[in-house]
């Protein structure tokens, strides 16, 4: 999996900590063994050698509950930190420093390679097949812009043996063949060679010669991302010694497989190594299955040079690009902008906290002052690089916005560099500061069940780039160190003149070009024609040049069908016997208040309660549902009578760890055409701070002001910046809005998760921020101010569940009374009109939209959670992800992605694609699946591994907050649960072909497909194609330019 970079994309600004935003679990009760896992006295001392490693150093650090260990292997120098901590979810990740010699992509690619086979495990793609072998609740492969890494997570002990053989082998010793090469790299073949197969393929179609790769198309799919466009553009310009790690497809097919070869020699070794664990495994086990491994080795001279930014010392230095043009929003207004500063060593961890600390005091929140540049209308939204990135050896600071106009653009730098030097002058504010340190100390007490995959992906980027990662564990060290120079004068002032108060920048613009796609889609034509004239003069003709590729892709074709059903003996596996029949139990019990059903699940929260409720809603008419996601990005938004938004948003920080409220729809177990809807409402806080909690909520559900002389223009704002970014959020991840719109037009539940956060909805957001000043919004003020007066009542409707301490119940009822006693006890909602759900829903329908690759979904209405078969397809849609359709869609179709799933809750079985060169041939492998799977001879181990496959999520660890949810929010109980448990444990091969007769294969006649990408020929509406074109319904008339001055932009 390719991530943007280490450096991650920040719409909104993150929280800082030690770890960029970790949170923490709070203190387990001591169970027998606690001290051998984290005790100093029985640890090694050191300077001590355990089994080839030698100990560095070691530190306990009690806030945390752990005691981490570095060691090295003394044969090689591989690093190895080693986090000891009472949490059964024990961790591991191996990782390399991998910078990109060019923009190839070569580590990127050589990321998917290592995982197709290696010496100990030589089967076709290990990592995959194992999946479906093991109990882990992570398994991934990431790489970002200097280093890769390969982590995995399990709570199962032997599994953790097992995953740890392989990743181990996988990594150090991977067989690299060339067909996995070609497979997920890159290479030239005819468009189907399945037809060429078969005999019956078209000729100048089928035999057509195309660009094919897992990683070509995926990378195709992302550059499809203007927000992600112009980040790795960005990166390109202020880190010019860091080539593109993921790989520019224009530049990918220039990587050869001796190239791939080479590198992983130079960089997959234990001396270029850096090795992870956590947990309450003992480490001497850890030490011994490594050495075993790491003293194949020799010590070589790694390559682990730390890059770092370009010197802005000679600037202001600025850069333009090319982008896309967004088809959803105005024309005038498609220009993204940043400026951006160095700042110090991130080795620095009380300068590198602090810094965080200061970039979120001038961006977070809609009180705080730089975004007065996007109240001013400068903009719409935050760049995609705007935020502290202090992943790399200099940390960077970067401003910017989307939706800019051309006229506006100067004046941004302008605005930014003003607003900066008011702020210096004013200084900070010492309230703001409190609240984000106790955001803090909530994160260290908040439980979470990934505490160690999270410590891991945010200590290891600054690992391999200078970072002491004892430093950055200090977590009390770095506070108190924080707390006392913030006392002194003019600290965090000082440090936004020693970075910010220059004109040493880069500014980056990307502006919007009408023929980018166009010119894109030609560069590709045209470097096709190139390689394949090579091709020709190295074969001694087109004719024998055709021949040769056609040759080598069938040659492909039946590698990928010989290890579908390979044997796979040589890898290790858990077992479902492994399975406890029998659930944990974590007992809920039930109160009332009044008419008000109250939910409770006493545990230990380390003083902390958490708070959900649900008011449901009956009758709710579509126009009203649609709205609600602007009615709680409203309320968060606006400010009321007496405060301002800036003012709750201190409040919100210093009383809580934060208030939500969002759209709620869930089918009933027991009736999968039946869906109840509503708004939830969630927080948390100290018990101390429960009362302000509430009452910050009852403020701002109702008493926000949408009726204040700002309300419309902000109210716009919001519908801008969602527009803005709405085609890019859909290539992200448009197999999942390909998946929700399909099942809108089988059951209730979809289309109410459509019309609320699928394309419609989309659609009506880009409608209305379309609309002319003019016309106005006063039409959708007045039905927002209808939903805040049935948002919450003091009634049946309305039921909450609180997770706390024993100790904190009596006093949590007292707040809660005292909150439902300020709603009234009864609201009335218009009735439904809207149309029966499927009316507007055809069985096939296609989304023109701007992306290289395509997004693909198939769904079926199934069965009720209750119903016996639900089991039996659960275990179906892993067997037909593992053993059919990864084969189908991924590894023979050069998808990214490709699977089935089934919704257990909502009764809808379905398949899906995911950057997908082929929708054509995928849509049909969709819809053959149903009788492949009833007709293959299934196994046992087969059925073993689909079962292990489903309690990966059905057994994964829950945080402490997520506890009793199921039932609250679903009306899934625990004798419910157990039921379906005890029938996947149970399901037969039999069940398998029952199913999928009657479901998958007689069910395909109420199948609905939606796919998403570039119009061609073959979509014919005469094909039975519904063609939905997402774009404005109206040119909005122009606003004109930002006439503001930076000195009109108000005060912090």
């Amino acid at each position: 999996m390719l991530r943007a970079s280490s450096r991650c994309l920040r719409r909104k600004q993150d929280l800082p900590t030690p770890w960029q935003r970790c949170t923490y679990p709070a203190p387990l009760t001591n169970r027998s063994g606690f001290a051998s896992v984290t005790s100093l006295d029985q640890s090694p001392k050191p300077g001590e050698n355990v089994h080839g490693f030698m100990l560095k150093r070691k530190k306990h650090i009690p806030e945390l509950q752990l005691t981490a260990f570095h060691l090295e292997h003394e044969k090689t120098g591989a690093e190895y930190l080693h986090v000891a901590r009472d949490d059964k979810n024990n961790v591991f990740s191996v990782g390399f420093k991998t910078n990109p010699p060019d923009h190839t992509g070569v580590p990127h690619i050589l990321e998917h390679t290592t995982l197709c086979g290696s010496q100990k495990y030589p089967v076709r793609d290990p990592f995959f097949k194992m999946l479906p072998r093991s109990l882990s609740n992570f398994m991934n492969a990431f790489t970002s812009s200097d280093h890769t890494s390969y982590p995995f997570a399990t709570t199962n002990r032997q599994d953790f043996r097992n995953l740890l053989s392989v990743y181990l082998d996988a990594t150090f010793h991977p067989l690299l063949k060339e067909n996995d090469f070609t497979q997920e790299g890159w290479r030239i073949g005819p468009e189907n060679p399945k037809a060429i197969a078969s005999g019956h393929a078209e000729s100048g179609t089928d035999d057509k010669l195309v660009f094919k790769g897992v990683v070509y198309n995926e990378m195709k799919g992302m550059i499809s991302d203007a927000s992600y466009l112009y980040y790795t553009k960005f990166q390109n310009q202020i880190f010019p010694d860091i080539n593109y790690s993921g790989g520019d497809p224009q530049k990918m097919t220039d990587l050869t497989y001796q190239n791939l070869k080479d590198f992983h020699s130079k960089n997959y070794h234990p001396s270029n190594a850096k090795l992870f664990t956590y947990g309450d495994m003992p480490l001497a086990d850890h030490l011994q299955e490594m050495c075993q491994q790491l003293d194949r080795f020799e010590r070589i001279q790694a390559d682990t040079a730390i890059k770092t930014p370009r010197s802005l010392e000679n600037g202001p230095l600025e850069h333009t690009v090319k982008g896309p043009v967004d088809s959803f929003v105005d024309k005038d207004m498609q220009y993204k902008t940043s400026i951006s500063w160095l700042m110090g060593d991130t080795s620095n961890i009380l300068e590198t906290f602090s810094l965080g600390i200061m970039s979120s005091l001038l961006l977070d929140g809609y009180g705080s002052p730089l975004y007065q540049l996007i109240d001013a209308g400068l903009g719409q939204d935050w760049s995609p690089n705007t935020g502290y990135d202090s992943a790399g050896k200099i940390g960077i600071l970067s401003i910017g916005l989307n939706g800019v106009r051309k006229v506006d653009l100067p004046k941004v730098k302008e605005a930014i560099q003003s607003k900066l030097r008011e702020v210096h002058q004013k200084g900070f504010d010492k309230a703001k500061v409190d609240g984000y340190l106790h955001q803090l100390e909530l994160a260290l007490k908040h439980k979470t069940a990934s505490f160690g995959m999270g410590l891991m992906q945010r200590v290891q980027p600054g690992w391999f780039n200078g970072v002491d990662p004892f430093d950055a564990l200090a977590w009390n060290e770095i506070v108190t160190a924080f707390k006392q120079r913030f006392s002194e004068d003019n600290f965090l002032e000082d440090l936004l003149e020693k970075y910010l108060l220059n004109d040493r920048t880069l500014t980056f613009t990307m502006e919007p070009s009408e023929t980018y796609s166009e010119e894109l889609a030609a560069e590709e034509v045209s470097r096709l024609a190139a390689k394949i004239s090579e091709v020709s003069r190295q074969a001694g003709g087109e004719a024998e040049a055709q021949k040769q590729l056609t040759v080598r892709e069938l040659e492909l074709l039946e590698v990928q069908e010989r290890a579908r059903d390979q044997d796979v003996t040589c890898l290790p596996s858990v077992h479902v016997k492994d399975i406890p029949r029998q659930m944990e139990k974590k007992p809920v019990r039930d109160s009332k208040l009044g008419n008000v059903k109250i939910q409770w699940r006493e545990a230990s929260t380390n003083g902390l309660t958490y708070f959900r409720a649900i008011n449901t809603f009956a009758g709710l008419p579509s126009e009203l549902r649609m709205l609600i996601p602007l009615f709680n990005d409203s309320i968060m938004r606006l400010g009321t009578k007496d405060k301002t938004m800036e003012q709750l948003e201190d409040l919100i920080k210093l009383k809580t760890g934060g208030i939500t409220t969002s759209y709620h729809a869930s089918p009933l177990p027991t009736d999968m055409s039946a869906s109840i809807e509503g708004l939830s409402f969630s927080g948390y806080a100290l018990d101390s701070n429960v009362s302000a909690m509430y009452e910050l909520l009852r403020t701002i559900l109702q008493e926000t002001n949408f009726d204040g002389p700002e309300a419309e223009s902000k109210i716009r704002q919001l519908l801008q910046a969602d527009a803005n970014g709405a085609l890019d959020a859909v290539s992200g991840s448009g197999h999942s809005y390909a998946r929700r719109y399909a099942e809108a037009g089988l059951s209730r539940h979809g289309l109410l998760n459509e019309q609320t956060g699928g394309l419609t909805q989309i659609q009506h957001i880009g409608d209305l921020a379309s609309r002319s000043p003019v016309e106005g919004l006063g039409d959708i003020i007045a039905k927002l101010k209808a939903i805040q007066h049935f948002a919450i009542s003091n009634s049946s409707t309305f039921r909450a569940a609180l997770t706390c301490g024993q100790e904190s119940v009596s006093s949590n009822e007292a707040a809660l009374q005292k909150f439902l006693l300020g709603f009234p006890q009864s609201t009335s909602i218009p009735k439904d009109e809207a149309s029966i759900p499927g009316d507007n829903f055809r069985p096939m329908t296609f989304f023109p939209l701007p992306y290289q690759v395509y997004y693909s979904a198939l769904a079926i209405p199934t069965v009720s959670y209750t119903h016996a078969s639900g089991a039996p397809l659960q275990i179906v849609s892993q067997l037909l992800t593992h053993k059919y359709l990864h084969h189908e869609i991924r590894e023979k179709g050069g998808a990214y992605g490709g699977g089935a799933y089934s919704r257990g809750l909502s009764g809808l079985f379905g398949y899906y694609s995911y950057r997908d060169p082929n929708p054509q041939n995928t849509s049909k492998i969709m819809r053959d699946a149903g009788r492949w799977a009833r007709d293959k001879e299934w196994t046992h181990q087969n059925l073993e591994e689909a079962k292990l496959s489903v309690f990966q999520s059905v057994d994964a660890p829950e945080s402490v907050s997520h506890e009793g949810m199921t039932k609250f929010l679903s009306g899934v109980d625990e004798t419910m649960e157990q039921t379906k448990r005890e029938q996947l444990l149970d399901v037969k091969k039999e069940d398998i072909r029952e199913i999928a007769q009657r479901y998958l294969v007689e069910g395909m006649k109420d199948a609905r497909i939606v796919v998403l990408g570039e119009k061609k020929g073959w979509v014919k509406e005469e094909a039975g194609w519904s063609i939905k074109s997402m774009e404005l319904s109206k040119a909005s008339e122009s606003m004109g330019a930002s006439d503001l001055s930076p000195g009109d932009l108000g005060h912090a």
